[in-house]
């Protein structure tokens, strides 16, 4: 942990390599077959909690320790211009079940983007979103510890 010369106390900000460790308990073990009966937008939804726990989870150990710089430094790695330029790293490594599973989402119709968001930007994210969420039902743990962490590298 890195230390604020002025005052002594730890710093606030991330130091080192954001990494998700895996707490395999926690997950579902839902078969795939049940997993693809949900609507790719239901998997985006679930997805979305998903990403953003592992990330707030991530931060918190890499040093963030207060909660508005939590706060602040989860908004801005958890938005739709985020999540698409973190894809570019994600998309070489993804199987071809994981890329089907990703433009299944990103090519899904969404009813309302966000004023921040371009519209490819939105849909990259909803892609990302539906993957991590079809993932997580899986209880795949470790291969979405993995793809977060090359996600984390550019974000």
């Amino acid at each position: 942990m890195n230390y604020d010369s002025k005052t002594g106390r730890p710093e606030n900000r991330p130091v080192g390599t954001i990494v998700y460790q895996a707490v395999s308990a926690f997950l579902p073990e839902m078969p795939p077959e049940q997993v693809n009966t949900l609507s790719v937008l239901a998997l985006a939804h679930i997805g979305d909690g998903v990403y953003e726990l592992m990330m707030r989870t991530a931060l918190a150990q890499a040093g963030v320790t207060a909660a508005h710089e939590l706060h602040r430094e989860t908004v801005r790695r958890v938005n739709a211009p985020a999540q698409a330029k973190a894809v570019g790293a994600v998309l070489p490594a993804l199987t071809e079940e994981e890329l089907a599973v990703y433009k299944r989402g990103r090519n899904a119709k969404v009813n309302a983007i966000p004023q921040r968001a371009a519209v490819a930007e939105y849909h990259a994210a909803t892609g990302l979103e539906a993957l991590f969420g079809w993932l997580w039902l899986q209880g795949r743990a470790e291969r979405l510890c993995t793809l977060f962490n090359l996600l984390a590298e550019v974000l």
